[in-house]
């Protein structure tokens, strides 16, 4: 007996914080908003419809926002409200199935196979929700249809803002044709970089690629990339979807250089990183640092150890360890990050903790 088509939506917010602080706030409304620090060394967090017609959008630093955009209006960002709100909005989601897998606060993937509710269809399903998140929380919400999340995130972004699109089975491979690999989720600026430099430009491009030029170039990402050219996504919606990393980053009031200064920041962020870790009973593997200099250029360095990550000194250790070879540092830097992956919590690692960090999450 063959499987049931999948039906699949994908929701996502229309600028959800900007559109949460202009419901709150009425002298906003119609505004370009920004939600982020106006202050020379803020970033913009978020960019309402009204600010993103100028250039304005999300991690842009907040003087760059305010060149492109004179009379951009700044609100602070208050992530509990967002929490609470999207709190109700996955309420909504679990009337109709119990099958979500939230990607962030303002999106989440729907399995609607089988829903709770009767309702004709995945279209159905996903009007009533918009209606229902308009009427419960005064906001609006893009959805995308498809048969697979590849296509449902695609088409989410095809009737922006508060629309809906549909991708039916049979039309995935020819929607997916014309449209830049830039555009495709799971398809980063550094890969459709080296996708270009190979000559694809376009699903169409990708299709033409043997799986076996993709597996060179790619490696284990390339079966999927050579799925998706073609419309097909086998990834099921994963409602306890694990947390692939944890980590905290800073970006400094006066922009630092010495040494001694980016050791007392890695601490902190170690220590930082390291009471997520503890509240989550987890710890992991790999230690990612990242930097980002004060003409903007950023880079990454990694390393995986052969057993977990015991605590903050040895994270704040392996942190001085990949800053090592880059010093002296050729520029000063801005912000600051530490990471930590390939997140296990079988091992039960020893938590060392301090209850005044743990205070602060």
């Amino acid at each position: 007996m063959s499987q049931p088509v999948r039906r699949i939506i994908h929701i996502d917010m229309d600028a959800f914080y900007a559109s949460v602080e202009q419901r709150d706030n009425p002298s906003v409304r119609g505004l370009p908003v920004a939600v982020g620090r106006s202050q020379e060394r803020g970033v913009v967090a978020a960019a309402s419809y009204e600010a993103r017609k100028f250039g304005v959008r999300s991690a842009m630093p907040s003087v760059v926002a305010k060149r492109k955009c004179p009379a951009l209006v700044f609100v602070p960002p208050r992530f509990e409200v967002y929490r609470a709100v999207s709190q109700q909005i996955h309420a909504i989601f679990a009337r109709y199935t119990p099958l979500i897998q939230p990607l962030s606060l303002d999106e989440a993937y729907l399995d609607v196979t089988a829903p709770l509710l009767p309702r004709p269809s995945a279209t159905a399903i996903a009007q009533e929700i918009r209606a229902a998140i308009l009427a419960e929380t005064g906001l609006t919400a893009s959805a995308g249809i498809s048969y697979n999340k590849f296509l449902a995130k695609l088409a989410s972004d095809y009737r922006k803002p508060n629309g809906q699109y549909v991708i039916p089975p049979g039309a995935g491979e020819a929607f997916v044709a014309p449209l830049p690999v830039s555009s495709f989720h799971g398809i980063g600026p550094a890969t459709a970089a080296r996708m270009t430099a190979l000559g694809i430009y376009t699903g169409a491009d990708l299709r033409t690629q043997p799986l076996a030029v993709l597996n060179r170039h790619f490696g284990k990402a390339a079966s999927f990339y050579y799925g998706i050219a073609r419309g097909v996504d086998e990834r099921p919606v994963e409602v306890d979807r694990p947390r692939k990393s944890l980590g905290k980053e800073t970006t400094f009031g006066r922009d630092i250089r010495a040494e001694a200064d980016l050791h007392t920041a890695l601490q902190t962020l170690a220590e930082n990183v390291w009471a997520a870790c503890t509240k989550r009973q987890i710890s992991g593997r790999t230690v990612t640092l990242k930097l980002k200099y004060d003409d903007f250029t950023q880079l990454t360095r990694s390393t995986s150890l052969t057993s977990l990550v015991r605590g903050a000194p040895q994270l704040a250790e392996t942190g001085r360890f990949l800053l090592a070879p880059l010093l002296p540092l050729p520029r000063s830097v801005r912000l600051l990050g530490l990471t930590l992956s390939a997140l296990d919590d079988t091992q039960n690692p020893t938590i060392e903790t301090q209850l005044s960090l743990l205070a602060d999450l």
